[in-house]
Parts: structure tokens; C-alpha cells; sequence
């Protein structure tokens, strides 16, 4: 704006901007869900490995509680690791990233309602179309 870019030039330049933020938010969210679906599997790895183990020791029933142990919490460790960690991170990252891409936008229309000379109470009413009506008092 500063350097007298046309309004269409800033909100195309803003855009690609905002579609690259979102681009890479959803790379980094659809790792965080390849891992949550890769979890479960490496627990049923290590449960695999804990049988394994119970098995060359039947000959000595004492050792069997060791085997057991692996395999139960292998696949304990993978469905936690799944669902308490990497979907909610990947939740939180897609909600963050529309945050992001709401704020960017809000600022692309204050910029640009600057740029055309608009009243500040119309440009006021224009950003408050991007808060929900609820926090809306507060702003």
C-alpha cells in the first residue's frame, strides 16, 4: 500500500499470502494425523514383540509376566499416543489455522477499506463482520 500497489494488487498478493499459511498448516496437521494412525500399528508391533518374548519363556512361568507387560502396554502406548497426543494436536492445528487465515483476512479488508478513504465507523462495522457477535461487545 505504502509503495501505491492498486487495492486488487494487495488483496491478490494478501490472498496468496493466506493460501500459503494454509497450505502449510495442513501439511503439518496431515503429519500429525499420519502419525496418529501410525501409533496403533507400532503398538501392535511391540505387543507382537511381547508375545514373542512370553512365548521362549514358557519353559520358566516367572518370565511370562514380563512378555505380557510389553505386549499389553505396547498397544496401550499406541492408542495413547494416537488419541491423546497427536489427533488433538492435529485439532488444535486446524482450528489455529482458520484463526489465522480469519485474522488475515480481517486485516487484508482494514487495509484496503483504509486505502479507499473509507469512514473509520464503516471500516469499525466491516472488521466486526469477522468476530462472532458474542465477543463483539468486547472489541
Amino acid at each position: 500500500m505504502v509503495d501505491g500497489y492498486a487495492p486488487e494488487m494487495v488483496r491478490t498478493i494478501m490472498s496468496m499470502e493466506i493460501d500459503a499459511t494454509r497450505g502449510r498448516h495442513a501439511h503439518g496437521k496431515k503429519i500429525l494425523e499420519m502419525f496418529a494412525s501410525f501409533a496403533p500399528a507400532f503398538g501392535m508391533i511391540g505387543t507382537l514383540v511381547g508375545l514373542v518374548q512370553m512365548l521362549s519363556s514358557l519353559s520358566d512361568p516367572s518370565q511370562i509376566g514380563g512378555g505380557m507387560a510389553v505386549a499389553l502396554l505396547t498397544t496401550l502406548y499406541g492408542a495413547l499416543i494416537a488419541n491423546m497426543v497427536c489427533l488433538p494436536l492435529a485439532g488444535k492445528l486446524d482450528i489455529r489455522a482458520k484463526q489465522e487465515a480469519n485474522v488475515r483476512a480481517m486485516i487484508v479488508e482494514g487495509l484496503l477499506s483504509i486505502q479507499s478513504g473509507e469512514k473509520p465507523a464503516i471500516i469499525r462495522e466491516k472488521l466486526l463482520t469477522f468476530i462472532p457477535p458474542k465477543d463483539r461487545k468486547a472489541a
